[in-house]
């Protein structure tokens, strides 16, 4: 059984590939057999009909004798060829014009014609009187003069022709022998792309032209100006060429009657406004004008009655409001342009489809969907967000806009500032406290206040403004001393040391610390304020003068002391001479404890002097007190300058 299997599948396969090589045979010879009787010149017989071609066929990769053409494609209602040179072009009229009216092959593709201008017009005359609808052309070079042709164009089936890559070689020829054949050409549809035509004249009558397609050339602002004769045209295409004016452009089309699109892309075109008047053609509903040099002033010259709109990568930075009123307009495209916000939507009234993507918006107004209720989408992405509160309500605005973000959430991306570029906008958030800028204020308030309050009782607690007026006090009295002084005169010290005490322990002064001190030899000079204060200055400038006077200050200690404010005064002021003039002048004699709480706060400075200073205290043993004055005058021994013993009150 399993021998009996194989021996059919073995025989199976021998037939399938006996088949395919007879089969390939027959249309090998029945090919060869139709361009054999082409190349012999056939006889001409208007009944004969060429029915039927052989299916697709290439030969493309198969060498070709020279002469010869290449069959791209070979079926019953194409044909495709290639390598038309002046040795096989006769070959090829011959060819086509067996192609009458009437049979079924339909498209005609030539590629690589290398021809003379008469022959070229013969292909194209043949092609006219045939069967073919649809000619397409390609990598044409015309070799001789172009010469007046007369084209028949009468009794043709052809709907549309495509040329591609036309060079022409004569520099000097007359537009009407070139561009007058194609212009009157009596059919619907025609396309000469990337050829470098620089012109093309109207048609001389009323042209069937419903489409035209002039793709990647060198046509300026004189193409059709005036031309009344293009009454069908729909479709005009004139995307990469080199026109610059869009007022001409618009006087182009409004004679055009029948037209409903323009392609004027990857132009040089301007519109500088300056009250310069627009006139387009009322039918024209879309237009490209990307890749243009266009400005904001262009919304002063666009068709009325347009409804697609593609001002795509051109120089617009704001859409100015009630300039234009383009009630039909349904779709605009202002992606790649300079604006700094989404636009509204007061001359727009039906729009429904906006982009403007890669634009230099940074805060979206949120408030676009309410100026503009018809939008169904709109395209904002790539474009340099910056994160901060007032993104915040256009992220809002997404969440409840039904989805008419088109690319949310990839393409909204925050940009600035720095620390969050890369991150989505649906990632981006901030706390309510920071973006209302009402509870922001409330509260930088509060917290000022509440400073203030802190402030006020540190310095209270500290008596700061006690402080603050002595400075003052201070300072002044030392911008007159200043003032006052001769200019050759410097200050000396008088005394020994200047006595700071309260009035309570004044008994303890006069009958102990100067009685000990001023007598006997090397007698002590003391600054009392009881007999050395001037009269007539200030208590607080015969402070200061005393002190900065007198090598020491003595400070008699008591709780009597720390509950007068002229001690507190005179402490303050040795104290600052002690840092300003960086001298160890302060002698601290305590002459009854003081308990801690009795000490106010404000003399935190004599907290600080008796915890990091040796005081000296008054012992209330006699046989103790000659080695206390022995240690007191050690510390204030110094040899004063020699100096009138009227000197103190002449330079007072």
């Amino acid at each position: 059984m399993t021998l009996n299997m194989s021996f059919l599948r073995n025989v199976f396969l021998y037939k399938c590939l006996f088949a395919l090589t007879f089969w390939n045979h027959v249309s090998l010879s029945v090919e060869d057999g139709l361009f054999t009787s082409v190349s012999n010149n056939f006889p001409d017989d208007s009944n004969q009909k060429i029915t039927s071609l052989p299916l697709l066929y290439t030969k493309s990769h198969q060498s070709k004798a020279s002469g010869d053409w290449v069959v791209i494609q070979n079926t019953t209602e194409s044909l495709s060829l290639s390598e038309i040179v002046n040795e096989n072009v006769k070959k090829l009229i011959a060819l086509l014009s067996n192609f009458r009216q009437g049979s079924r092959l339909q498209n005609l593709t030539l590629t690589n014609v290398s021809v003379n201008w008469n022959d070229l017009m013969d292909i194209f005359q043949t092609v006219w009187h045939s069967s073919v609808e649809y000619f397409n052309i390609k990598n044409v070079t015309q070799l001789s003069d172009i010469e007046t042709y007369k084209f028949d164009y009468s009794g043709t089936s052809m709907k549309a022709l495509t040329m591609k890559k036309i060079i022409i070689t004569d520099m000097y020829f007359s537009q009407d022998d070139l561009y007058k054949i194609f212009a009157d050409m009596n059919i619907a549809d025609m396309t000469i792309a990337d050829s470098e035509m620089i012109h093309m004249l109207c048609p001389s009558s009323k042209s069937p032209f419903r489409y035209l397609n002039f793709l990647k050339n060198d046509l300026t602002d004189f193409l059709f100006q005036n031309c009344d004769n293009l009454l069908q045209l729909e479709t005009l295409i004139l995307q990469k060429n080199k026109f610059e004016s869009l007022r001409k452009v618009s006087f182009m089309t409004s004679r055009m009657k029948s037209l409903k699109y323009l392609d004027m892309s990857n132009n040089l075109l301007r519109h500088d406004g300056a009250g310069v008047q627009c006139q387009w053609a009322e039918s024209l509903t879309e237009l490209d004008l990307s890749s243009n040099q266009l400005v904001d002033a262009v919304f002063e010259c666009l068709p009325a009655n347009v409804k697609k709109l593609s001002l795509q990568n051109n120089q617009i930075s704001n859409v100015p409001s009630g300039v234009a009123e383009l009630k039909s307009l349904e779709e605009l495209n202002l992606a790649s342009n300079r604006l700094a916000d989404l636009p509204g939507c007061s001359g727009f009234t039906s729009l429904q489809f906006l982009d403007v993507e890669m634009n230099s918006i940074l805060t979206p107004s949120a408030a676009f969907f309410q100026s503009c209720p018809r939008v169904r989408e709109l395209q904002a992405g790539h474009n340099p967000f910056k994160c901060s509160c007032e993104l915040q309500a256009f992220i809002r605005l997404e969440r409840h806009s039904g989805e008419k973000l088109f690319g949310w959430p990839a393409a909204y991306v925050c940009e600035y500032p720095e620390g969050l570029r890369g991150t989505e906008l649906k990632d981006f958030h901030l706390s309510p406290l920071a973006c209302n800028t009402t509870l922001l204020l409330a509260m930088a308030l509060l917290l000022t206040l509440l400073l203030v309050a802190v402030v006020a009782f540190l310095c209270i607690y500290l008596d700061v403004p006690w402080y603050v007026r002595m400075t003052w006090q201070w300072t002044q009295t030392k911008r007159r001393a200043w003032h006052n002084r001769p200019a050759d005169q410097e200050a000396v010290l008088q005394f020994h040391a200047f006595i700071s005490y309260s009035k309570r322990d004044s008994p303890w002064v006069k009958n102990e610390l100067i009685p000990n001190l001023e007598r006997g030899e090397g007698c002590v000079q003391l600054c009392q304020h009881e007999r050395n204060f001037i009269p007539g200055k200030s208590i607080v400038e015969n402070i200061i003068n005393c002190i900065e006077k007198s090598y020491r200050s003595i400070f008699v200690l008591s709780p009597n002391f720390v509950q007068s404010e002229w001690c507190h005064y005179e402490l303050y002021f040795a104290h600052h001479k002690l840092f300003s003039e960086n001298s160890n002048s302060l002698i601290l004699i305590l002459l009854e404890p003081i308990p801690p709480y009795l000490i106010p706060a404000r003399y935190h400075k004599l907290k600080a002097l008796m915890a990091k200073r040796t005081y000296m205290e008054w012992p209330k043993e006699r046989s103790k007190r000659a080695l206390f004055w022995a240690n007191l005058r050690a510390a204030i021994n110094i040899n004063l300058p020699k100096a009138d013993e009227n000197l103190y009150e002449e330079t007072d």
